[in-house]
Formats: structure tokens, sequence, C-alpha cells
């Protein structure tokens, strides 16, 4: 097999992280998938991976040489419960690629056999699910919002048991990195202090490199609690991304909480369809903890749990770990970090809310009153849609009709159509106080403009459940990759209203949704 030209890193810099591994050989591979714009994003070539060469080195068959797999271990809160010891039970790391813009980036395996991590499971997992991996990654670069991807699926030729057999699969996913919250969790449920720095120090230089002389001192805590902090805001951001497209990550336990500020494991995932904020699809998520409004609070829950994981490194010397008065002022200053993610979120979530409503500039320079305004308006906007059970993809995305001057498209979505005109009103005049302060004059080309801003920050398609299973079941039950193949091509441009993709733009029937679940896929 050829070189892809790897490095490894986490092995090498963080002893005690990881295990080597190799992956399960299967009977009949296959490629299905390859995310060519990805090969390309990290100096590969897709055309090298034609034919059998492709088939048996996407399904574990025949790596790369200069491959070295790794499970990685980390622990985790899953659904509020902790367990000190998680890692990967069915995903390996193969290695590191530096990519064409000069960002490392992990290329790993996931459904590849049985880890050291793997509890009693088969390591393995099924044509669905991974599938499900590709729509959702793609949907969301597409969205501009950061994470995984997947850079290849292949079919295994075997079964995989669930609750039927089904046919098996490995992803290939590529992340920023695989550090979780959960790999900070990992050393700090076992007191290890310096290899919880050592850890600490990897993510700092990966994803943070200005902190790594912050405070002038080798072992001072400021560059941790800047971590904390960079952490805090990149998740801030990224909530405030899913909440604005609608995205329900599903089971935001913090071994599902990238370091790197990306999406990652998409399982019990889904687009929400009808606004509510109390929407969950998960089929395990009885107690409603990741619904749709829940995700602000459980990301600032998980960044809680990092906190509590780099207290150690927070002291000024490493006899304050028992010093009762300098761990409660490392705690004091961890919780002011945790403190200001709602404040850092409310403003992410704003920003984008003024975007999607199709503002360029707020009432005044840091005028409190203005915001406050600014979010009684997204706020009421979405009340509305709530109580009129109105498509929030769908409604979003005819405010730009409404900027024309034409209300029917989106008053057609709303149980009592007269009920939008309150709103609407409001929504005018706040959009003329914005085209006076941007210095537009002329009624006609400012409405024409705001179409355009409106029509490109809100889609006209997702990643509608509906849609979603259709494909999925085609490519598991059929073999089918027809559906799944033009869903994505859908996706990858989902702010052009193109005729030939108009049933992805269309809810599903209430009846469907309300009975939809989704489900992890292990």
């Amino acid at each position: 097999m050829p070189r892809f030209g790897f490095d490894h890193s986490y092995a090498r810099d963080l002893p005690g992280a990881s295990v080597s591994c190799q992956p399960a050989t299967v009977p009949t591979p296959r490629l299905l998938y390859v995310n060519e714009p990805l090969a390309q994003e990290l100096g590969l070539d897709p055309a090298a991976w034609r034919g059998a060469v492709g088939d048996a080195l996407f399904a574990g068959n025949a790596l790369p040489e200069d491959a070295q797999p790794i499970a990685q271990a980390y622990a985790g809160h899953q659904f509020g419960g902790f367990s000190p010891q998680l890692g990967d039970g069915r995903a390996l790391l193969l290695g590191e690629l530096i990519d064409r813009r000069g960002q490392r980036r992990d290329v790993a395996f996931k459904g590849s056999g049985r880890t050291p991590f793997s509890r009693g499971g088969d390591g393995k997992a099924a044509i669905g699910p991974m599938l499900r991996e590709v729509l959702i990654g793609e949907a969301l670069h597409a969205l501009g919002i950061p994470t995984t991807r997947a850079l290849a699926v292949a079919a295994t030729g075997e079964e995989v048991w669930r609750d039927r057999p089904l046919p098996g699969a490995v992803l290939t996913r590529v992340a920023a990195s695989h550090l979780r919250v959960g790999t900070f969790q990992f050393f700090a449920a076992r007191g290890a202090v310096e290899p919880l720095r050592r850890l600490a120090d990897y993510a700092i230089a990966r994803h943070d490199p200005a902190l790594a002389d912050l405070g002038g001192m080798d072992e001072g805590p400021a560059r941790y609690l800047g971590l904390l902090r960079a952490v805090a805001q990149r998740q801030a951001a990224l909530v405030a991304q899913w909440l604005n497209v609608g995205f329900i990550h599903g089971v935001m336990n913090t071994d599902n909480m990238a370091i790197s500020g990306e999406s990652i494991d998409f399982g019990p995932c889904a687009f929400m369809e009808a606004f509510d904020p109390a929407a969950v699809f998960s089929s395990i998520d009885h107690g409603g903890r990741y619904a749709y409004g829940n995700q602000p609070h459980i990301a600032r829950w998980n960044l809680a749990r990092l906190a509590e994981a780099l207290l150690p490194l927070l002291v000024d010397a490493p006899r304050d770990l028992d010093d009762e008065a300098a761990l409660q002022r490392a705690a004091a200053q961890a919780m002011a970090v945790i403190d200001a993610f709602p404040g850092w979120h409310a403003q992410a979530l704003r920003q984008g809310q003024r975007a999607k409503l199709g503002l360029q500039v707020a009432t005044a320079a840091d005028d409190v009153v203005g915001d406050e305004a600014d979010d009684a308006l997204a706020r009421d906007w979405l009340a509305l849609l709530q109580a009129q059970g109105a498509d929030f993809t769908l409604a979003w995305r005819h405010l730009a009709d409404a900027a024309e001057g034409r209300d029917a498209p989106l008053a057609a979505l709303l149980a009592e159509p007269a009920a939008l005109q309150p709103w609407l009103a409001r929504w005018r005049t706040r959009c003329a106080q914005d085209d006076l302060a941007a210095g537009l004059t002329d009624p006609a080309a400012a409405a024409t403009a705001r179409a355009a801003r409106l029509r490109a920050v809100n889609p006209w398609v997702i990643a509608r459940n509906q849609r979603v299973e259709e494909a999925l079941e085609a490519a598991t039950d059929h073999g089918d990759l027809g559906p799944f193949e033009r869903l994505l091509a859908a996706l990858r441009q989902p702010f052009d209203e193109r005729p030939a993709y108009a049933r992805y733009a269309e809810p599903a029937p209430p009846a469907v949704t309300a009975r939809y679940q989704t489900f992890c896929g292990t």
C-alpha cells in the first residue's frame, strides 16, 4: 500500500493515552464512497484508490505502510453517569496528516473491529449509521459549521447484529483531532497529574498555540486556564450554530465533546422540522437531557467537567494540590470561565440570529438595549413558529420572500396566517433601522440586498430525517446507493434552490415527524 505521509504525534507525545491495535480483516471489502474534495484537501490522490486497492485500504485489510493504528483511551460522563474508562471500542487512529493549509488532521477508522476498549462489543458498524455520518458531516460542513467529515465508507461483506442482521461497513473519519473532554477525564480520574499536563500541553500546541508561552513560565497555570477558556468559547459558538439550523446532536456525553470545537459522533442526531425547544429524537434519551433547547446547558455542564479535570493544573505549584485554599482559588478561576459561557453563547447566538434576520448592523455599538430588542425580536419569532407549528427551516428561508414584499410563502407555513403580521411589522421596522445604519437609502435596492443575504444564510435544504432514513434504508436493505448520492448532492449546496432537488426541501408530514426516532447504531 502507498504511504499517506502519516505522522503519529499523539502516540509519540502521550504515552499511556492509547494502545496499539490492528483492524479486523473482512471477507469481501468494497469501497462505497470516497470524499474526493476532502481527499484533495488532505493532499491525497483519490485516483490511487480505484479498484481492489481502495476496497482493501478503506475496509482495513491492507493499510498504508506508514499507518500505526492505535485505540485512544478516554473516560466520560454518559447521560450524567461517569465511566472512568471508555476509549475507542470500535475506532482506530491510523495517523495524522498535515493538510494543504498546514493544519494537522487525524485520519481514523470507525467500525474496524474489537479493541481493548470494546467492553464486550463487536467493534463493528453497519452501513446505515456509517452513511449517516457522511450525510450529517457533509451537511454541517456545507452549512459552515465545524465538523468531522467522512473520507470514505467501505462495505465489509459481513453481517453485524443489532436488532437484526445488517450489512457491515467501515468509516474513515477526518478530524482536527479526537481529543475529547473525556480524554482529560481519563487522566484526572487516575490522579495522573503529569500525564494530564502533557495532554494539556499537547492540546494547546495543536489547537491553541498562542497559549503555549502564556504567563512566561513553563509550569504556570495561566495557559491551562486559557485552554479552558478557548474550549468554552469554541463550544459556545458551535452550539449557537447548531441551534440556528435546528440541529440536535442527540448524545452530548463528555466523550462526544471535542476540544477542537468540531461536531463529532453522529449517532442519534437529527434536524428539527417544526420548531420545538423540547424536541428529542434519540431513542435512548428518555428524559430529554439532550433536547434541542437543552444543548447550551449541557455544553456548560460538560465544560464544568473539563474544568474539574484541569483543576490540578490550575494551581501555582504541585505542592498546592494539598492546599485547600489554593485549590479553592483555582476552582474560582475555573468557575469564572464556566460562568462566562452563557454570555459567550448568547453573543454567538445573537450574531447568528441577526444574520438570519437579514440584519447587518446592531442598533448601536455596545447598545445593551439594542441587544435586548434584537433578542426579543428573535425570541418572539421562534415563539410564533412554535405556536403555529411552522417548519423551522422554511420559515427562516421564506423571510427572503417577505423582504421582497411577498408574504404568502411564509404565511402559508402558519396554522393561522394572520398571526404573522404583527411580528412582520416589527421586523420591517427593525430592517428599516438597519438600512439607515448601513447607509442604504434606496428601499428597493436595500430589500433586494437583504433578500440575497437571507438566502445566503438560511438554507433551503437540510438533512431532513425522512430523506435520511429513505437513503439509509435503500442502501441497507437493497444495496441501492442512488438515494444516498442524490441526497448528498442536495446537502452539499444547501442554499441553492435547484428544482431537481425540490423534494429534499419539503417537510415530512407531521405524523411522520411525531413518531420519528434515531438510534446510536452501536
